[in-house]
């Protein structure tokens, strides 16, 4: 009785809430108007930044992933489209913008909304446009009509400056948009969120900042030991003070233990390894405990494959009969226009084995179609479990009850490398339906190298700044004199938010140079010998060292190049064995693989029934026939019995044992005839230092001295290049192409800059020249798009040799864009410039192979530097970036019509199976 008093108002009260609603209408009735629509209440940091908006201020909005920062830059839509003006809705990747771009048309229409993408152009004129950042970059350079009434850009994860290949576009569309147009900013949380705010204000006047810490589905954390999950943190008063569960400190001791005394051998793989809980083990423990559907990071895409068929082998099955009919016939729908023959390349039965059991992988390398059915069924609560590489938390809306973290490392393309604070943030926010769950689940999987302490520091840390990655290119200088001159271009540039950075950290770059100066002073007191020049005897001793390791690379060098002969010597039956690896071991070679695609890549088969082509990088000398088996004719390596049959033989085949050469005597007999170490070495021999008795002592300090010289002369040349240097750096670039022609002396644009200035390419320059020096004139489509995909390709990992090229005029305009480059290069290195990337010729075959009409089959297993084929994702993404550079030669404005003209007819030749229904996906 009491509870439905309470809930009755008084009619004053009722009354006085109508009247502040009445006024709230009549203070802010664009956002009173707005919020009737929704079907739930603002969060106060969206409203907060909503009144902002229409008080008339820009806005940067930073928030945690699934907080809803959105709701902001839809309101700036509902503002233009209520006073009749424009708004354009930009994102990073295109995926988020086919996915904002139906969200409006659902809310707006499909007459009021447009989308631009490079690969697709929907009413472009609308009143609300959505794109990616790049395309609105290019309509400010190009002074597009389009731009015309333009109110609102909502910038949405405005955090991607920081990426350091495109993170720039962000800082030019700041910097260029008109002073009339009110910005939207919304990012991640970031540390300097007031710093960056404080630049936004200084290019775009008034901003509010409105920054939320809070996660409208809470999150746990936690961590599963062998079998056991531990909550990470006891209670919420304990995650804010970072103390560990003492059960799990507990725990996490004990096992560490039983990892020691059983010799590390506990629960470890043949390499002796940790190996934690198996995959399946983890998705079942999932399912029981209720976390499911979970996103599984595996920061690898063979780890995320292999996954999946792991959890098929083990059974799993996490789906009902009627799912499983949906699934089927979503899939079914989603990839009616794919050609049989290319999805069984593409593992298509596979990949439904997966989906109809509720799994999948989710990475890069799969077809841009195959990932969008995931992601649609995951969405949709089908597939239950996804195993995805770090490219899906960049990605679009895809939120899970829970997400678990495999390790804490991950390969960055260089080396591996801990997660950062930020990086774990961003992978565990993914946790959490809003209005589906309660709350989200985070699961870190121990192994004795994790220490729970670690994690609770990842989990709680929130000092991951945003940092500028903006820098001049060839084309923005052109752009920028071109549309505003010389002068008033370079003062563009000390406006950007790279500079306004730069200029704040100087001074504490002078301060730690001043500290290592004077423990210089300490340690060169320290190694003062007083039978001579310390300093001059150390240096001698650093020579030899760096002399010993060029010697140790020829050699390496050397013996590599032996290998690759060796290997083309082998003929089919040939049994070797492949030193090093995945497929180490005893092999059968059923093709040599020396048909002239670079270097030799033998199709084997490994004793354990393996059949594929291996790498000649894992040849590390020349490889010698152990014995020879018969090869059947009708031999058909995709045959499991034939595999098996073959296989069975080389257990049965007495093989010459391997003779063992002694490794490092080739590097030592090398060293011993090198003149120049010699000279070192008996200068070093003779000098007075080298009797002295506390000569490692004195070089300890020596050496520290060193190490700490060479870091200080970093930071100088840091200090140096920081104060102007963006402006320093935009003189040489501008010199350069003053030399070259693209500029005039007076500081105007020529013909060759006003081409150049609509070429959008990290090899914009090279482009350009390629263009002018009639590279391309003689080029049929085939050979055209073949040597377009030398200034877009970079493979994943470096290959030790040049990559084979087409014979004909591919050959020689590929040889000439190469000089050109070369040119190009010593030119930037003369003025202090690195601009121009290295070009890559390895994916030259398969270009050209599929411009002239050759099967997916074949194309995929000719790319260079790759053991076995390029996964399907990967062809796609660089061949769609062929297609985009094509694009912009047919339009080029300076180029020959035969060049443009040759240009259209590759890309249609180009556009067919994979890449025809990849557009249309």
């Amino acid at each position: 009785m009491s509870g439905t008093e309470d809930t009755q108002q008084s009619p004053a009260d009722r009354y006085q809430a109508a009247r502040e609603r009445a006024e709230e209408a009549t203070r802010r009735p664009a956002l009173t108007e707005f919020a009737e629509e929704l079907d739930f209440a603002l969060d106060p940091f969206q409203a907060e930044a909503c009144e902002a908006l229409e008080r008339g201020t820009g806005v940067l909005v930073c928030a945690p992933t699934g907080a809803g920062k959105t709701v902001v830059g839809e309101f700036a839509v509902h503002l233009a489209l209520r006073q009749g003006r424009k708004c354009f809705y930009t994102t990073p990747i295109k995926a988020l913008s086919n996915q904002k771009y139906n969200d409006l048309v659902r809310r707006y229409g499909p007459d009021r909304v447009g989308l631009l993408t490079g690969d697709n152009a929907i009413n472009g004129d609308a009143p609300v446009v959505v794109m990616t950042t790049e395309v609105l970059r290019n309509m400010l350079y190009a002074g597009s009509a389009t731009l015309e009434g333009l109110s609102y850009v909502v910038m949405d994860e405005v955090h991607y400056l920081a990426d350091r290949f495109r993170g720039a576009v962000w800082e030019e569309v700041i910097i260029h948009l008109p002073e009339s147009v009110t910005l939207v900013s919304l990012s991640a949380t970031v540390s300097n969120a007031e710093e960056f705010a404080d630049w936004l204000v200084t290019v775009r006047g008034e901003t509010s900042v409105v920054v939320s810490e809070h996660r409208p589905v809470p999150l746990w954390q936690h961590m599963l030991v062998g079998r056991r999950m531990f909550d990470l943190f006891h209670d919420v008063e304990a995650a804010q003070k970072h103390d560990v569960h003492p059960e799990l400190l507990r725990y996490h001791r004990e096992m560490l233990r039983r990892v020691e005394l059983a010799g590390g051998d506990l629960r470890r793989g043949k390499r002796g390894r940790w190996t934690g809980p198996h995959r399946p083990e983890i998705v079942e423990r999932l399912d029981r405990e209720g976390l499911l559907p979970a996103i599984l990071f595996i920061f690898s895409r063979a780890g995320c494959d292999a996954a999946v068929q792991q959890c098929l082998a083990a059974g799993l099955r996490l789906t009902g009969p009627d799912e499983r009919t949906e699934i089927r016939s979503i899939v079914e729908e989603r990839t009616r226009h794919i050609p049989s023959e290319d999805l069984q390349v593409l593992g298509y039965w596979e990949w439904l084995d997966g989906l109809e059991r509720g799994l999948a992988a989710h990475h890069a390398g799969m077809l841009p179609a195959f990932k969008e059915v995931v992601e649609e069924l995951f969405v949709r609560g089908l597939v239950k479990a996804v195993f995805a590489t770090e490219t899906l938390a960049l990605g679009i809306n895809m939120p899970a009850r829970c997400v678990v973290l495999e390790r804490l490392v991950k390969f960055n393309g260089e080396a591996h490398v801990d997660l950062t604070p930020g990086e774990y943030t961003q992978l565990t926010g993914r946790a959490g339906r809003r209005g589906i769950d309660v709350e989200g689940h985070a699961v870190v999987v121990w192994a004795p190298e994790v220490d729970p302490r670690h994690v609770a520091g990842l989990a709680s840390t929130r000092t991951y700044p945003l940092k500028s990655s903006f820098r001049p290119s060839y084309n923005m200088a052109v752009n920028l004199v071109g549309g505003v001159g010389f002068a008033a271009a370079r003062e563009l540039l000390e406006s950007s938010f790279a500079q306004f950075q730069a200029d704040r950290s100087v001074v504490g770059l002078a301060r730690q140079v001043q500290r290592n100066t004077d423990t210089m002073a300490t340690y060169a007191g320290e190694m003062t010998c007083h039978l001579g020049d310390f300093a001059e005897y150390f240096a001698i001793r650093v020579a030899i060292a760096d002399r010993e390791k060029a010697i140790a690379r020829q050699g390496v060098q050397q013996r590599r190049a032996a290998a690759l002969e060796s290997l083309e010597r082998l003929r089919p039956g040939d049994v070797i064995r492949v030193p090093a690896g995945r497929r180490s071991g005893l092999a059968i070679v059923i093709d040599p693989g020396t048909g002239g695609f670079g270097e030799p890549r033998p199709l084997v088969l490994t004793e354990d029934r393996w059949a594929g082509r291996i790498s000649g990088a894992d040849f590390t000398a020349p490889v010698e026939p152990l014995g020879r088996v018969r090869v059947p004719r009708q031999f058909n390596y995709r045959s499991a019995q034939d595999r098996r049959d073959l296989a069975a033989q080389l257990r049965r085949l007495e093989l010459i044992p391997a003779e063992r050469g002694r490794p490092g005597r080739s590097r030592n007999a090398a060293a011993a005839d090198d003149h120049e170490l010699e000279t070192l070495r008996a200068s070093l021999r003779h000098h007075a230092c080298h009797r002295c008795p506390d000569r490692e002592e004195h070089a300890r300090w020596a050496e520290r001295r060193w190490r700490l010289e060479r870091d200080t002369e970093g930071l100088r040349g840091k200090v140096a290049s920081r104060t102007g240097s963006l402006a320093r750096t935009f003189d040489r670039v501008c010199g350069l192409l003053t030399d070259r022609g693209y500029l005039t002396e007076a500081g105007g644009v020529t013909d060759a800059g006003r081409m150049l200035a609509r070429i959008w390419s990290e090899t914009d320059l090279l482009v350009a020249e390629c263009l002018r020096r009639g590279v391309w004139d003689k080029l049929d489509p085939a050979e055209l798009a073949a040597a377009a995909s030398v200034l877009v390709y970079e493979a994943r990992r470096e290959a030790e040799d040049r990559a084979s090229v087409p014979r004909g005029e591919v050959t020689d305009a590929i040889d000439a864009t190469l000089k050109l480059w070369t040119d190009l290069r010593d030119d930037e290195d003369s003025r202090g410039l690195q601009l121009t990337r290295e070009l890559d010729l390895g994916f030259v075959w398969p270009m050209y192979r599929w411009a002239r009409g050759e099967s997916l089959t074949k194309v995929l297993g000719s790319v260079h530097g790759i053991d076995g084929d390029m996964p399907a994702g990967d062809f796609v993404r660089w061949s769609r970036q062929v297609l985009d550079l094509l694009g912009q030669l047919a339009e080029a404005s300076g180029a020959p019509d035969s060049v443009r003209r040759t240009a259209r007819q590759a890309m249609a030749a180009i556009t067919r199976g994979v890449l025809a229904y990849s557009v249309m996906a």
